[in-house]
């Protein structure tokens, strides 16, 4: 028994090598027991039917699949009493041994469109892609394309996307007529989870979020990215904590700076900065948005500035002035948008009443429902990136419970 517990739609897994079928496709809520199963019933079935041979375990990057797949199949029972492992972290390399049968498990990353090179010339008997939905369709057509032994099986998992994403139209719509077995996963399909988990999980989300990551439905995101509801502004300004300012570098575009008071896992915006060059029709420079900054910061002991990292000539200019600590954000949309959404709706993040201009984006910034895919349209989204930058940069890292659902 690989865990105490085991749902009806797990086992579905488990059963999956026995099957007819040539593609294994789990979809659905976060935590809902789909990769962790997925990996004892990949490696149990190549160890089974297979012997030196080579398979491919990829994730978005090689850091989350080893995080989410290896790491934590190494560190089960079930796997340290069944088999011989033997992890060879610099070769990104799992080797398999139980009695006479020895197979190696190489882990791949397919962060970008130039990932598929990496994965050329492989030869596998089959392949696990994690959070392939996050995957380039090149990185994972050249995988697809590396199984060509004879009985080689596909495993595919993902949290859902837009309907228009490339594996739901491809895969998951056609996958009767690719042979693929497809099983959609709600959090109660993980029996693992308490019931104040689920419910702690579902408080997490909102909007298409909460429509993918809970629900586990492909849905198109559309309106306000953000619901700003009355619980979110605050009327009160924590008395200390650790200070950070948040910073989206525009010379004509809008420049905008966030104040943040951080108390161990929450955060309040307690002011701002905003100027708008094309709208007021003055332009200001690098040494006058630094003197902006500086009357920002006023007293208080900044722990550093968040800044979009494009912004090459402030941050020179900031570096220059030696008063603050540069730290560039990490600036991936949709993922700090997921984070963004998600401390406000558990109350880790707040905006005082008096940062207006934040407040007016808020009810301003939207989804491009246009695109086809995940885009916000360009426009009212300066205070928005900043707050993106620093809940990315700076309170995705403070202690949490729940801080690795949204990686």
């Amino acid at each position: 028994m690989v865990m105490k517990l085991i749902s009806p739609k797990q086992q579905k897994i488990l059963a999956f090598p026995y099957s007819g079928y040539d593609a294994l496709i789990c979809d659905g809520a976060i935590r809902s027991g789909k990769t962790r199963i997925m990996s004892v019933a990949f490696i149990d079935w190549a160890m089974r039917e297979f012997s030196g041979k080579r398979f491919g375990i990829c994730g978005k990057t090689i850091d989350s699949a080893v995080k989410n797949i290896i790491l934590p199949y190494i560190s089960m029972s079930y796997s340290r009493k069944k088999y011989r492992l033997k992890w060879r972290r610099s070769d990104k390399l799992l080797e398999v041994s139980c009695k006479g049968a020895r197979n190696s498990f190489e882990v791949f990353g397919g962060r970008d469109e130039s990932s598929f090179t990496l994965i050329q010339g492989r030869t596998f008997a089959g392949v696990m892609l994690d959070e392939v939905a996050l995957m380039p369709q090149s990185f994972v057509q050249q995988a697809l394309a590396r199984c060509s032994e004879e009985g080689a099986k596909l495993w595919f998992s993902c949290n859902p996307d837009s309907p228009s994403h490339w594996f739901y139209r491809e895969w998951i719509v056609k996958h009767e007529e690719k042979n693929a077995l497809y099983l959609s996963f709600a959090l109660e399909d993980n029996p693992s989870l308490s019931k104040k988990t689920v419910e702690r999980y579902k408080s997490i989300y909102s909007g298409a979020f909460y429509d993918r990551y809970i629900l586990g439905k492909w849905t198109v995101a559309e309106g306000l990215v953000y619901d700003l509801k009355p619980e979110y502004i605050t009327d009160e300004i924590p008395v200390c904590g650790e200070y950070y300012i948040s910073c989206d570098y525009g010379t004509m575009n809008p420049f905008s700076l966030g104040l943040w008071c951080v108390r161990g896992d929450e955060a309040v915006r307690i002011s701002e900065y905003y100027h708008d060059g094309r709208s007021s029709g003055v332009q200001l420079t690098d040494e006058e948005y630094y003197s902006q900054l500086e009357r920002l910061a006023a007293d208080y002991p900044i722990r550093s500035v968040v800044i979009d990292p494009s912004a090459a000539s402030f941050i020179a200019l900031i570096k220059s002035k030696g008063r603050f600590k540069v730290r560039k954000a990490n600036n991936d949309v949709i993922a700090g948008i997921r984070r963004t959404a998600g401390f406000l709706k558990s109350g880790r993040l707040k905006i005082y009443r008096g940062c207006s201009n934040a407040i007016r984006e808020f009810g301003l910034y939207r989804w491009d429902e246009k695109s086809g895919s995940d885009r916000v349209i360009k426009e009212n989204d300066h205070a928005m990136d900043d707050i993106r930058y620093f809940c990315s940069t700076v309170l995705t890292n403070k202690k949490q419970e729940y801080h690795s659902i949204f990686e």
